[in-house]
């Protein structure tokens, strides 16, 4: 009984003949090519840059009197950092949904500068408070307009634990 044997190829065997077939159709190409450099005809050859993609994170601190945006990369170096104080001068004006679209304005531009192209958004508010305050919002939705990607957006507004003991005494405040 003549018994069939069946040659099973390794991976590297595969891998080889897969890098003589590429080696066989470019030597092929590169005889194509000499043989049009005889007819004098030249072509280009137009390749796309590989956009590397640079994170960036952008904590948002905003209180009902001011917004401070501060953008850095991964490892913590500050890169930006903008205020409302900066935009405006008129104090009842930096905590403005406006004004903290002009400072993410600003934050986009330097973001570019530095090849940054999407964010990790941290939002804080002030500690104790239950919502942030009113230039967040609008300052997101201007860097998503600008071109930028939002992967998260994290609050990390600090709560109190009990905190220190509150004024009035032993009895409390007397009415």
């Amino acid at each position: 009984m003549p018994e069939e044997i069946k040659e099973e190829k390794t991976q590297a065997e595969e891998i080889e003949e897969t890098e003589k077939k590429k080696a066989e159709k470019n030597s092929k190409d590169n005889e194509k090519e000499d043989s049009n450099k005889d007819e004098k005809v030249e072509t280009k050859v137009v390749r796309k840059k590989e956009k590397v993609e640079r994170i960036g994170v952008l904590n948002i601190y905003t209180t009902f009197n001011n917004t401070i945006m501060n953008l850095t990369d991964l490892s913590g170096k500050s890169l930006a950092k903008f205020t409302g104080g900066q935009s405006t001068k008129q104090d009842r004006l930096k905590a403005n949904p406006t004004i903290a679209m002009f400072i993410s304005q600003r934050i986009a531009e330097e973001a570019r500068d530095n090849g940054i192209t999407s964010f990790y958004v941290k939002v804080r508010a002030k500690t104790g408070q239950t919502n942030p305050g009113p230039g967040t919002h609008a300052a997101i939705k201007s860097l998503t307009r600008a071109g930028f990607k939002i992967l998260s957006i994290m609050d990390t507004t600090k709560v109190p634990r009990g905190g220190p003991k509150k004024k009035g005494g032993r009895r409390g405040r007397r009415v």
